[in-house]
């Protein structure tokens, strides 16, 4: 979880927060199925951007908040 900027522990947070939901709901179908009604629900929306959040909290710290 070492990255050389905090861009870049964001974007390691979308990827793991991403295969989290994959490896929830595996079947590629259902996951496109749910998509239409969970991106206009702004619940959702936000439940989403915990997850990343919490992700990229690990990885900040992991990284010493990317401090000298």
């Amino acid at each position: 979880m070492i990255t050389a900027t905090a861009e870049e522990g964001r974007a390691l947070a979308v990827l793991m927060a991403r295969h989290s939901i994959h490896r929830i709901q595996p079947v590629l179908e259902t996951l496109q199925d749910g998509r239409p009604i969970y991106a206009a629900n702004a619940d959702s929306l936000i439940a989403a951007s915990q997850v990343i959040a919490i992700e990229f909290a690990t990885i900040a710290a992991a990284n010493n908040y990317w401090r000298p």
